[in-house]
């Protein structure tokens, strides 16, 4: 496995895009599909489809607007506009007081919820997007076996005890996201890994909030990777990092929309 790994990597390496400057051939070939939307309507459709698969549960309180700007990796603005909009629609509600807050409405339009809604062809170009994160992944992890400092593993070791610490998607996303930039840094393949991270966030575009029990069970690769890493067994840690991604084509909303398996985070 780790020659095929190593394979990959070169050919990542040697791909016109992978340009000393750090161009990516995947932005300039962007999904398009929630780009079609505005930032508002984005956010919109990721926590409209939350709810409507049962990630969200009537009456849950959502984070702190500024929380789910984090969570969402988007604009504080952006998340106070896209909640005002859910929340004049009746999607969600806001409540004053010391335990106010938005949360989603007991019964929200279903109307509302039907045009929240990804189409077959965004679908499509996420398991795409899916796939290439899964090679790129491989691809890194491999190094970062072979590289990675002290110092990065203990960074590592640190998310992922922050991780398991998040009590809501928002934090867990943000821990999350720090996890899997830091094990493309550590593989120091040059600039493949900023073409890694441009995949990564490309990725987090179409991420949705998740129960925090879900995500929790998630970390658990985080927290085998870091072990198999740290004892520098490179097909293992392969192995985990290839399971965790191949299994978003099944938990992220595509999969989820179809009868897929329960959520788990990038």
């Amino acid at each position: 496995m780790g020659r095929k790994v190593a394979d990959m990597t070169r050919q990542l390496e040697d791909s016109p895009g992978a340009s000393a400057n750090g161009a990516s051939p995947i932005g300039a070939g962007a999904l398009t599909g929630m780009e079609r939307r505005s930032a508002i309507d984005a956010v919109r459709l990721r926590i409209g489809m939350a709810i409507s698969l049962g990630l969200l549960k009537p009456g849950e309180r959502l984070p702190d607007q500024e929380d789910v700007a984090l969570g969402l990796s988007v604009s504080p603005i952006t998340a106070r506009r896209a909640l005002a909009s859910l929340a004049d629609q009746g999607v969600v509600v806001r409540r004053r007081g010391r335990a106010g807050g938005t949360f989603v409405a007991d019964d929200p339009p279903r109307d509302v919820l039907a045009e929240l809604t990804a189409s077959p062809a965004e679908s499509q170009a996420v398991n795409r997007l899916v796939d290439r994160r899964l090679l790129f992944e491989c691809a890194v992890t491999h190094y970062a076996a072979l590289n990675a400092s002290a110092e990065q593993l203990d960074e590592l070791e640190r998310l992922t005890r922050e991780m398991a610490e998040s009590t809501d998607w928002s934090a867990y996303h943000q821990a999350d996201e720090q996890f899997h930039q830091l094990v493309g840094t550590a593989s120091r393949l040059g600039t493949a890994v900023g073409v890694y991270h441009e995949t990564l966030a490309e990725l987090y575009a179409y991420f949705i909030p998740y129960p925090i029990e879900l995500l929790h069970k998630s970390n658990c690769d985080h927290i085998a990777l870091v072990a198999a890493l740290r004892a520098g067994k490179i097909e293992e840690a392969v192995e985990v990092s290839r399971k965790h991604v191949n299994i978003l084509h099944r938990t992220m909303f595509m999969g989820l929309a179809q009868g897929g398996s329960h959520p788990a985070h990038a």
